[in-house]
C-alpha cells in the first residue's frame, strides 16, 4: 500500500483543522511562529496513528482487498476513536486545544481510511 502519500495528506488536513479550530477562538499574529513549528509534531503524530492504528488493520488482513478491510473493520475503528476522542475532550472540561487537537486526530483518521482504500492500485472497482 502507499502509505506516504496518505501520511502527507493526512499532515495537511490535521494541520489545517488543528489550527483553524485554534485561530476560530483566539488569534493572534505572533502564534503565526508556532503554526510552521507545529508541522513537526502533527508529523510525527499522523505518522505513528498511521501506522500503529491503521496500517495494522490492512496488513493483517493481505489476503483481502483494501475495500473489504474497510468494509469489515472501519465503522468498529471510527466508533472507538469516536469515543476515545470524545472522552479526551470531555476530562479536559472542553479546553479548545484539546478541542482542536481531538477534532484534527478524529477527522484526518477517518479521512486516512478512506485515501488508503481509493489510492490503493491493487483495489478493483467491485
Amino acid at each position: 500500500m502507499r502509505y506516504s502519500k496518505s501520511i502527507l495528506k493526512s499532515i495537511f488536513l490535521s494541520g489545517i483543522i488543528f489550527w483553524l479550530v485554534i485561530f476560530s477562538e483566539d488569534f493572534n499574529a505572533d502564534m503565526l511562529f508556532w503554526v510552521f513549528l507545529s508541522i513537526i509534531p502533527i508529523s510525527l503524530c499522523c505518522s505513528f496513528t498511521i501506522f500503529t492504528t491503521i496500517a495494522p488493520w490492512f496488513i493483517l488482513n493481505s489476503g483481502m482487498k483494501p475495500r473489504e478491510v474497510y468494509v469489515k473493520y472501519f465503522a468498529y475503528y471510527a466508533i472507538l476513536c469516536f469515543a476515545l476522542c470524545f472522552y479526551g475532550v470531555w476530562k479536559s472540561n472542553f479546553s479548545i486545544y484539546a478541542i482542536s487537537f481531538f477534532a484534527s486526530a478524529f477527522i484526518t483518521t477517518m479521512q486516512t481510511w478512506n485515501w488508503l482504500v481509493i489510492d490503493n492500485p491493487k483495489d478493483s472497482k467491485s
